[in-house]
């Protein structure tokens, strides 16, 4: 039995709809980062990129357990001598929410040149609607 190798070709990429309300940031994460990689399909070959698309809608309400809200702490650096920034995971919700889950999935995906093209299909919005109803994501519960 010879082992099957997906080809460029053979890609169908399919668009998913989540709810960030619904379930705990890692589990959402990780939800996310199995269908841009594809794992979950029985096509999966690691070094095709044969993931799918993903809409993730609420992420203003995203669910987090414990203290995270108040300890959880992002950090960025203007690259000038003292330019340490840092802000609590309930600061950069209300800036920007999908900051917050774009993070979180860019850390679950591999970290090699697949990554960013994977990165790009995935679709993170603040409320309930989303601009992809015409593409009609199937909805994972």
């Amino acid at each position: 039995m010879k082992t099957y190798s997906q080809k460029q070709a053979e890609i169908k990429r399919e668009w998913w709809l989540i709810d960030a309300s619904t379930m705990p940031l890692g589990k959402l994460a990780v939800v996310i980062a199995d269908k841009l990689m594809g794992k979950s399909k029985v096509t999966y070959t690691p070094h095709i990129d044969n993931g799918d698309f993903v809409v993730v809608t609420n992420a203003k309400n995203l669910v987090v357990t414990g203290d995270k809200m108040l300890q959880k702490k992002y950090y960025r650096h203007s690259g000038f001598p003292g330019g340490l920034r840092e802000l609590r995971l309930e600061e950069v919700i209300e800036k920007d929410p999908a900051r917050v889950i774009e993070a979180a999935v860019k850390g679950m995906l591999p970290k090699n040149k697949l990554a960013a093209d994977r990165l790009k299909r995935l679709h993170v919005y603040a409320g309930a609607e989303h601009l992809h109803a015409a593409q009609n994501p199937k909805e994972i519960k």
